[in-house]
Order: C-alpha cells, then sequence, then structure tokens
C-alpha cells in the first residue's frame, strides 16, 4: 500500500491548551487506520484539522506528497477527503437518494433531474454493496440506515480518503457486522479508512494500522498483528485497568415495580404493550433490545418525560403514576438520559450550571432560593477529578466540551445525588475504555450499597457484564427474560428479533 496522507508534527492550541501538541500521523492508500484514545485526547480535534474545520497552530499536511492546507470542508471534500460524523445530518422529509446528492444534485437544463438522481445513488449501492432504499424517506430509515445514507453521500462526493468518526456508537450489533463489513470492502476497493473509536474489539476486528493517542500526544503506532485490545487499552490510558469491584450477593426486597404499562404511538399501535416489571435493592437489571423497540419509551415513562396510558409505577411504597418530573426525582429518581443534548444537558449554560441541572431545589444546594454557591462548586469539582473530566474550568460552556467528557459530567451528576433508584440509559455512550472502567465500577458500587438500578444499553457485553438479570424488548413487549448465568449474545440476539429461547436452545422466527 503507498502512502497517501501525511501529518506531521501538527499542534493545536486553544488559549494555552494544547489540544494536539506535534502530532504525525500517515495514511497509505487502501488502508483501515483506528485512531484510539481517551476522551479529550485529541482525535476529533486532529481530524476537524485534516477536514478544514479547523486551522492547526503549526505543522503541515500532506496528500500525494504535496502540502496542502484547507479552508473548509468544501476544501477537503473537493481533495477527496469526505467525513462521517457522530451526528448525521440528514432531511427526514428527504428521501434517501435527495438526501445523498443534496448539494451536487444532477440536472435536466435548468431543474433536478430526480430520476437521474435515483439511478446514479442506486449505481452506488451496487458498486460498494451498500444496501439502502433509495426511494425510501430518510425520517422511515433505521439509525443504522442512516449512516449507510452518509458514508454514500461522501462516495457520492468522490471521497478517497473517509473518515469515520464514532461510527458504532448507536448501532444495533447486526449493524455493526455490516459496517464493519463495508469498511472492509470500501479498502479493497482502494478507499483509505481513518475510524475514530473506543470499541477495541472492533479496531482489532477491522483495522490495519492503530495510532493511539494520549493527552494530545502519539502514545503509539502498531500493526494489529504485532498488538492485542489488553496492550492498546494500557497504551490509551497509561496504566494498567483495575479489577471490577466484586459483587456483593443481593438479598434486597423489590423496589421499582411497574406494572401493566400500555404507551400509545403516533398510529393505532402501542409502543408499550402491557409492560410489567421490577427491580430490587441491590440489584442491576438491563433491558436489551434493538432500538425503536420500546426501551426509550419505558424510560421516559418512569422519568416522567411521558405520561402512560394506563399501568402503574411504584417507587418503594410510594405511587409515583401521574407524578412530575422534579416529584418522581424527589422520590429517589435519578435519571442518565440516551440523548446527552436532547435530555442530559444545556450546551450553552457553564459545567457548573449543568452539574446542578434538576437538582438546583435541594436544601443541600439552596436556601429560600438562592443557591449555595461554595458548597456546590466543591461538589462539582470533585466530579470533574472523580471522573477525570476533561475542562478549563467549571465555569467552562458544556457544550465546549467532546461528547464523551459531557457525557461523563452527567453520569457524575446523576450518581453524585445517593438516589435509592438509578435509570441509566446509555451510560457509557461514547466514552473511551478508562471512563467506561470508571462508570462500571460506579455502577457496581452503587449497585453493592444497596440502590436498584434499571440499565438499558444498546451494547451487549454491557449488559451481560453488569447485569443481574436481563428482560429483553421486542415491539413494546417484554418477550423474554435471562439470569446472568444464562445469558449469552446469541441467546439475546435472538429474541431481540422476536424469536424464543428454550433452555440451552434457540429458534428463530421465520
Amino acid at each position: 500500500m503507498s502512502e497517501l496522507l501525511q501529518l506531521t508534527n501538527l499542534t493545536k492550541k486553544y488559549g494555552s491548551f494544547l489540544a494536539n501538541n506535534n502530532v504525525s500521523f500517515k495514511l497509505k492508500k487502501g488502508e483501515v487506520h483506528a485512531l484510539v484514545g481517551e476522551n479529550g485526547a485529541g482525535k476529533t480535534t486532529l481530524m476537524r484539522m485534516l477536514y478544514g474545520m479547523e486551522k492547526p497552530s503549526s505543522g503541515n499536511i500532506q496528500l500525494h506528497g504535496k502540502t496542502i492546507s484547507f479552508s473548509s470542508p468544501a476544501d477537503a471534500i473537493k481533495n477527496g477527503i469526505g467525513m462521517v460524523h457522530q451526528h448525521f445530518m440528514v432531511f427526514p422529509h428527504f428521501t434517501v437518494a435527495e438526501n445523498i446528492v443534496l448539494g451536487h444534485e444532477p440536472k435536466k437544463g435548468l431543474f433536478f433531474n430526480r430520476r437521474q438522481a435515483k439511478a446514479d445513488v442506486q449505481q452506488l449501492t451496487q458498486t460498494y454493496q451498500i444496501s439502502v432504499d433509495v426511494h425510501k424517506k430518510v425520517k422511515h430509515c433505521s439509525i443504522g440506515e442512516q449512516q449507510k445514507i452518509e458514508i454514500l453521500k461522501v462516495l457520492y462526493q468522490g471521497a478517497e480518503i473517509i473518515i469515520l468518526d464514532e461510527p458504532t456508537a448507536v448501532l444495533t450489533p447486526h449493524e455493526v457486522k455490516e459496517l464493519l463489513k463495508t469498511i472492509r470492502f470500501l479498502a479493497s476497493q482502494g478507499k483509505s479508512i481513518i475510524i475514530i473509536t473506543h470499541k477495541l474489539q472492533e479496531v482489532m476486528e477491522v483495522a490495519d494500522r492503530i495510532t493511539v493517542l494520549r493527552n494530545g500526544k502519539v502514545a503509539g503506532v502498531t500493526s494489529k498483528e504485532d498488538t492485542n485490545a489488553h496492550h492498546l487499552a494500557r497504551l490509551m490510558v497509561g496504566r494498567e485497568l483495575k479489577e471490577r469491584p466484586a459483587r456483593i450477593p443481593s438479598q434486597g426486597t423489590s423496589h421499582l415495580n411497574v406494572q401493566n404499562l400500555f404507551l400509545k404511538g403516533k398510529g393505532q399501535k402501542n409502543v408499550l404493550q402491557n409492560v410489567s416489571l421490577h427491580v430490587s435493592a441491590g440489584e442491576i437489571v438491563g433491558i436489551a433490545g434493538v432500538s425503536g423497540n420500546g426501551q426509550s419509551e419505558l424510560l421516559q415513562t418512569i422519568s416522567g418525560l411521558v405520561e402512560t396510558g394506563s399501568g402503574s409505577i411504584k417507587l418503594g411504597d410510594e405511587d409515583l403514576t401521574g407524578r412530575s418530573v422534579r416529584e418522581r426525582r424527589e422520590a429517589g429518581i435519578a435519571h442518565i438520559p440516551e440523548d446527552r443534548y436532547m435530555w442530559g444537558a444545556s450546551k450553552d449554560d457553564t459545567i457548573e450550571e449543568n452539574a446542578l441541572m434538576g437538582y438546583q431545589y435541594k436544601a443541600s444546594y439552596s436556601k429560600m432560593g438562592w443557591l449555595k454557591r461554595k458548597i456546590f462548586k466543591s461538589s462539582v469539582e470533585e466530579w470533574i477529578n472523580e471522573f477525570s473530566i476533561k475542562a478549563t474550568s467549571s465555569k467552562q460552556k458544556a457544550g465546549e466540551l467532546s461528547g464523551g467528557n459531557l457525557q461523563k459530567l452527567i453520569v457524575a451528576r446523576e450518581l453524585g445525588q445517593n438516589t435509592s433508584f438509578l435509570l441509566a440509559a446509555e451510560p457509557t455512550r461514547g466514552v473511551d475504555i478508562g471512563a467506561m472502567e470508571r462508570i462500571h465500577d460506579a455502577l457496581i458500587q452503587k449497585r453493592n450499597n444497596g440502590s436498584a438500578i434499571l440499565l438499558v444499553s444498546s451494547e451487549l457485553s454491557e449488559i451481560i457484564s453488569l447485569s443481574d438479570r436481563i428482560l429483553v424488548m421486542y415491539e413494546g413487549s417484554i418477550v423474554g427474560e435471562l439470569t446472568r448465568e444464562e445469558a449469552t449474545e446469541e441467546k439475546l440476539s435472538i429474541l431481540m428479533a422476536g424469536g424464543t429461547v428454550e433452555g440451552d436452545t434457540v429458534a428463530e422466527t421465520s
């Protein structure tokens, strides 16, 4: 494979803060090169400089042996560099084909040639073996299909280098397998792929080479053959990972009781269909399911964000049915939401203000409407240190944090309240392996201290690793329950697809 791209001593400063410090990186034609590191290590900043979204403070970029400088993403695209971001930029009311050609539409005279657009995109899907219905409205597409649209979009624009930023963060296990297969196929066709990810098993499966960043510097560059996930984790965090806290056997009584929940969707179909479950004190109950099968709505009804059609929700002896979000929080519910930007934070407010949100009325933080800022600031500083949140100060805007660091802030806020019950939705989404270790340890410690936890995660390995019991949701109903000892990825995947599990045998639906 010949060398295609070279970044030499790239440095990016924000005031006195060094996001990247003399980082060098090489990419070969037809190579899949993984860029890994902890949150705030400088991965995304490095790629933003390559993609023309940021100007390097120093250093240079060479493409095909020539020094280049991009003033915008449009410049990068003209030079064959495309980027698929974590948060997809699609128009839901347009078709798949219309989204892909947007900004580069084929014309017939002065008008958009819709027929040609569909034909061109159809040919593209066949060339790169990316299966998606070009006539479908994007609002009806799954998350995995939307990602395919973004990849096809950069291919349509002629990208030879494709940057994928945390591409598997919101995908189901099946969609992850499809994506990794697509990445390898694109590389076989001569495309060069840079993949930013925290998931080291996927790195070992798909990458040819790996560059590890730590604190803005290159901590190591290695081929896949010369490393393993354990070695990469050590390079990322700069130390050996700790052993997980031992589980204390739980004899707790039932703490959360949900009975016969129904929730209507937009049409005739129920989003939640007669859902009943319980979580005992000192227990983690995991909920597995393909995205869109009611897990999100279940957590929103328990937290009070959505009003149920019928059914009841009790915490201990207290009936919370019909209560407000604030009343439920006061009763002892903490909530790590699945979407940190929509439900979990306000990007325009400070870290300190975000750490207070939802708890500003507590007696320990306020008196007669006045905030006890000294007391609260001390708690925030403690959380920042405990979860290694990379920030210039507690006065920094939350929107200036990386996604992973904002996630850690939300987790720290909700765990910091020492509540009797926690709703944890995708608690480690977008965080690095060191932060994942810290969050997992904190969840188990909370469980060991007698709290009840309801966990929803798209990562089956996380569900299996943390849960004492696992419930599976399919089309708004709970279709299966497995103990920690019974659960395997195979059994869970079959239940998630609507199949059945009997003892050690599985049977798929036709």
